[in-house]
């Protein structure tokens, strides 16, 4: 074998090396992470999350339910941060909203959003990467504030 010529296995190596990187740089890792979460945790509190990942997911949202259970949210993902407004349209049932920026960390919070309140949008003065929806109410009995850590789990 040549000493001057790298092994097969060196090879090997370097490329899966730099397929890694490619993947993780262009966050094709980082969505195939974000489509698997199942929970949130907020103050200690741990919540069964639906996600809605799509634009007709993210349109239909929790329209035309009936309710939510307090363990329960609905967590809309976005592609890239920004800032998302929302609206009651089609709702059953009060909700909290609560946007969370690229860094994991709550940076507003709509309590109480009522369906009668159907043509209001609301949304922060800053750019987020997700938004929980949970039951109203969620928010104040679990002392949610601006600046919290939220966690996503699988």
């Amino acid at each position: 074998m040549d000493k001057d010529r790298p092994s097969p296995f060196l090879i090997v190596i370097i490329f899966l090396a730099l397929i890694s990187f490619l993947l993780l740089r262009d966050g094709t890792y980082q969505k195939i992470k974000l489509n698997n979460i199942q929970y949130v945790e907020l103050s200690g509190i741990k919540l069964k999350v639906e996600l809605a990942l799509t634009e007709a997911e993210r349109g239909q949202g929790l329209s035309g339910r009936s309710g939510l259970n307090e363990n329960e949210g609905m967590l809309f993902i976005f592609d890239k941060p920004g800032r998302y407004s929302f609206w009651m349209k089609n709702m059953n049932f009060a909700i909290d909203m609560i946007w969370i920026g690229e860094d994991s960390k709550i940076i507003y919070i709509k309590k109480d959003a009522k369906p009668e309140n159907y043509l209001e949008t609301y949304g922060p003065d800053q750019d987020a990467k997700y938004v929980l929806e949970v039951v109203s109410g969620f928010s104040e009995k679990n002392n949610l504030r601006e600046g919290d850590k939220v966690l996503f789990t699988y």
